[in-house]
């Protein structure tokens, strides 16, 4: 079972806060991120570390750049 970080625990905080700034839900990133709603949410929780390519798509699906999610 994967342990949270401070990094993904960050990076989860930030990917929640921009969702609910666009309004949209969980699955309607997720689908325009072209991934499953369920791993999103992980993403979300700070459960799971996005790729640099599913964090890429995640950004453009909220309408943010990835420095706005990422602590560096």
């Amino acid at each position: 079972m994967y342990m949270p970080n401070k990094t993904s625990l960050y990076i989860g905080r930030q990917l929640h806060s921009a969702r609910k700034r666009s309004g949209l839900t969980q699955g309607e990133v997720a689908r325009q991120a072209g991934t499953e709603s369920n791993y999103y949410a992980k993403l979300e929780r700070g459960e799971s570390v996005p790729s640099i390519k599913m964090l890429e798509k995640i950004v453009k699906a909220l309408g943010i750049k990835s420095s706005d999610v990422l602590p560096f």
